[in-house]
């Protein structure tokens, strides 16, 4: 055979060769590593500055919380547990675990209250915060602050009752007269809701006597953690709604309306929150009729409120200036109404852009509630720096407890700040 012939014959194969593996430097750790960490000379530096620091911290920290002591009866204990090593006093955490979570005035044989109205509280936001689930669970959503109170108030069980039927009444009046004018429908719930509160109070206090299913537990004996989740929980809760309504007034077309809202806006916005608490303490209770008492907690729930419903009536007032005005046009094009329009069209957009703001606020209204402890409510944080340093037992301990405190409140605010990321997802209907 000759060179020519034998170089004309092509081999061809019948199998597919095995898959490869990629070489080492295009996957795992490797790649993540060269591609993130040492890219460049520059993120390369930047990579080992920042190992560095790491190792400052995490040696600096590590045997502080690995060598911390958790069973002692003061901090002389753990100084003598300690015999000079480094790490923390944990064990004031174990001691005061029921002040820094319930304070020190609520009875501890009632702590199955507060606990169990903390569980009920997620079953209730559940089908708020998560659409998918059954609508019939709203029910117990719209029942839950009701029973919340009682659980933690206890006294008789014919105040919130009476509470929730005024409610009720008061969206079946509405429900019935918003048909024919919205505002004939909105005075005449609210006339109704009034009606009903006025009356079982007479009803209520002719009914109450010496015993109840639950002890009372008054306002002032609330502390701890749950005092601030209590006001974060129930201020957010009624600044949106607030929110909403200040926002829609301030873009009303009627004087009155537009003005009460703007004035409004603008003088919280303008006050530190720490006067307006300063006010619910001292002054707000000259503006109830003389011989009412409003304890506390319910005026400080005002002035928050009112504090961050000022807020979040900008940032909705934002989203409604981003709508384009098509939207309100086809609104009217459908031969809506203003309600019908703002519920169905137009406010569902306005939320869903102003949801980072809204959830902004939320945060930082949670984090602000730390400050009643300048008003000598024991919070969370007025416990920490009242009765727990305040005892000869624990006076020193500032790292293990304000710590503890930090965490409880990352917890909280990262798991809003996550939810909040979840449902701007869920609900983007714009395709990148």
């Amino acid at each position: 055979m000759s060179d020519t012939h034998a170089e004309s014959i092509r081999f061809v194969r019948e199998t597919t060769l095995p898959q490869a593996e990629p070489p080492v430097a295009e996957r795992g750790v490797y790649k993540w590593g060269r591609e993130n960490l040492f890219a460049t000379p520059a993120n390369t530096l930047l990579t080992l500055v920042s190992l560095y620091v790491i190792y400052l911290v995490l040696s600096a920290i590590l045997p502080w919380l690995l060598n911390g002591v958790w069973n002692a009866n003061s901090l002389t204990e753990c100084r003598e547990i300690l015999a000079g090593e480094t790490g923390g006093c944990f064990a004031v955490l174990v001691d005061r675990w029921s002040q820094l979570f319930f304070g020190f005035k609520y009875p501890s044989e009632e702590y199955w209250r507060p606990t169990l109205t903390f569980l009920l509280f997620f079953l209730a936001a559940a089908p708020v915060l998560f659409f998918d689930l059954p609508r019939k669970l709203l029910i117990f959503t719209a029942i839950f602050p009701f029973l919340a109170y009682w659980l933690i108030w206890g006294g008789p069980v014919l105040v919130p009752v009476v509470a929730l039927i005024g409610f009720i009444l008061g969206y079946l009046v509405y429900a019935r007269l918003v048909t024919q004018n919205f505002a004939g429908g909105f005075f005449g719930g609210v006339a109704a809701a009034v009606a009903v509160w006025f009356l079982g109070g007479y009803l209520v206090e002719w009914t109450s006597g010496p015993t109840s299913l639950l002890a009372a537990v008054p306002s002032r004996d609330l502390g701890g953690y749950m005092l601030n989740f209590m006001l974060g929980v129930s201020c957010v809760s009624l600044s949106v709604p607030i929110g909403i309504a200040l926002a829609l007034g301030r873009q009303s077309s009627m004087p009155l309306i537009k003005w009460v809202s703007v004035v409004f806006i603008e003088f919280i916005r303008g006050v530190p929150l720490i006067t307006l608490l300063f006010v619910a303490s001292v002054m707000l209770a000259y503006f109830f009729p003389p011989e009412s008492t409003v304890d506390l907690f319910l005026r400080v729930v005002i002035m928050i409120t009112m504090f961050s419903s000022a807020y979040i009536a900008e940032v909705i007032r934002g989203g409604l200036a981003a709508l384009p005005k098509g939207q309100y046009e086809a609104a009217d094009s459908l031969g809506l109404d203003y309600a019908q329009a703002m519920r169905l069209i137009i406010l569902p957009q306005a939320l869903k852009i102003s949801i980072p703001g809204i959830v902004n606020i939320a945060v930082g209204l949670f984090k602000d509630t730390t400050l009643v402890s300048v008003i000598s409510m024991f919070d969370l944080v007025g416990m920490i720096r009242g009765p727990i340093l305040a005892s000869t037992d624990w006076n020193g301990v500032y790292w293990e407890l304000l710590g503890f405190a930090a965490l409880l409140f990352f917890v909280v605010c990262y798991g809003i700040s996550q939810y909040s990321q979840w449902l701007e997802r869920r609900l983007a209907t714009d395709h990148r």
